[in-house]
């Protein structure tokens, strides 16, 4: 296992964790006005990760409403995803609430998708050798593992460093991209190189590399001797195009502009008040005892309530 550096800048990805934890808890849960169940998810995962990893440094960034860039690049850029459950949608201001009750610095930049926030954190403390653990559940982060950045599956506890990543995917943190590009994405419906799977993709970039030498290099491809091989240069030419849009889509923005620095982004103490009327109106009732018996409400609990 990966070793994870003392008192890293943690960033989250509240967004990969939101849907995961409305679908992982039991929709039952409620307050007897709105269903809690993905607040109750994140916040424990929360919880959890701050007592797994001592670090005063952290954030949580979630995608804000609105349209991006990769919008404008391709109107069909996550076009299958269905909208946001009403079920999910009113839990999102209360668990902006706690977050917020429990002192952690919570992030969503309009017009921007989260993946485009912590790229961007993670890079610019990694050129200051700050040490960065992403917590997501999203595989397009790999593209962000260097030597200070390392990746934690915070449901799994699986975590990915740069041989981590190699370990995974077959291929290095600077080929994800690539990667990506070549397979193409069904859940954000990037459209990639028809009839390239994970197999295919990774034999071309372990056999020849990224798309530019992929391209310069087609001839080179059918004795690479994978199933299909034979064809894939026709497949890369014929869709080009949707290849290299793809690899736009795929890329991970490092150079959004931010009023504030990965330094910046420090938990406060928690407002314990505020913490006793939340889990109080969620009825989150071992995390509420906790509280009245004297405990901080952030770290101590995460049992179900």
């Amino acid at each position: 296992m990966a070793r994870i550096p003392d008192n890293p800048l943690i960033l989250i990805d509240g967004s990969s964790y939101l849907y995961r934890a409305f679908h992982a808890y039991p929709g039952t849960m409620s307050n007897g006005e709105i269903p809690t169940n993905a607040v109750y998810g994140v916040v424990n995962m929360l919880r959890s990760m701050m007592r797994q990893f001592a670090s005063d440094r952290i954030a949580v960034v979630f995608d804000a409403k609105g349209k991006t860039f990769r919008d404008d690049m391709y109107s069909e850029y996550k076009a299958n995803r269905p909208p946001m459950p009403d079920d999910l949608r009113c839990q999102i201001e209360p668990l902006y609430d706690v977050i917020r009750a429990m002192g952690l610095p919570l992030i969503s930049i309009t017009g921007v998708e989260a993946d485009d926030v912590i790229g961007t954190l993670a890079y610019q403390a990694s050129q200051q050798d700050i040490p960065v653990l992403i917590s997501t559940g999203d595989k397009d982060m790999a593209q962000l593992v260097d030597e200070n950045v390392t990746l934690i599956n915070t449901m799994t506890n699986v975590v990915l460093d740069r041989e981590g990543v190699i370990e995974k995917f077959g291929i290095p943190p600077e080929l994800i991209i690539d990667y990506l590009a070549l397979m193409g994405d069904k859940v954000d419906n990037i459209p990639g190189v028809p009839g390239v799977g994970d197999k295919t993709a990774t034999a071309l970039l372990q056999g020849i590399g990224g798309l530019d030498k992929l391209f310069e290099n087609l001839d080179d491809i059918a004795p690479l001797g994978f199933r299909g091989s034979k064809t894939m240069a026709k497949k890369l030419v014929d869709n080009k195009e949707e290849a290299l849009l793809s690899y736009q889509l795929a890329t991970i923005k490092l150079d959004v502009e931010m009023e504030f620095t990965p330094q910046e982004l420090v938990k406060a103490e928690p407002n314990k008040d505020e913490l006793i009327k939340l889990f109080g109106q969620l009825v989150f009732k071992s995390w509420l005892n906790d509280l009245l018996d004297g405990g901080t409400g952030v770290v101590e609990a995460d049992e179900k309530s």
